[in-house]
C-alpha cells in the first residue's frame, strides 16, 4: 500500500502542532517506548471535562512490539 506524500505532509503538520500544544507527550512517549517490552501492561485513562473517567489496560504481546518498533520507525522517519 503506498503512501501519499500529501497525506504525510498534513500528518506531519499536525503533529508538529499536537507537538507544541503538547511539548511533554513527545520526550514521555520516547521515554516509555524504550522501557515497554513483552509482558508490560499498558494503561490509558481518560477523563471528561466533568471529571467522569474511564481506564483500560493491555498486556504487550510480541505482535504489539513489532507494531511500536513499526511506529518508532516511521515517526523517527518524519524526523518527530
Amino acid at each position: 500500500m503506498a503512501m501519499n506524500p500529501m497525506m504525510l505532509l498534513k500528518i506531519k503538520g499536525m503533529l508538529d502542532g499536537f507537538n507544541q500544544r503538547h511539548p511533554r507527550v513527545l520526550p514521555f512517549a520516547k521515554d516509555a517506548s524504550g522501557r515497554i517490552q513483552e509482558g508490560s501492561i499498558l494503561e490509558v485513562t481518560v477523563t471528561d471535562p466533568s471529571g467522569h473517567s474511564i481506564t483500560s489496560n493491555i498486556r504487550v504481546t510480541a505482535e504489539d512490539m513489532e507494531l511500536i518498533r513499526q511506529s518508532k520507525d516511521f515517526l523517527g522517519n518524519m524526523n518527530m
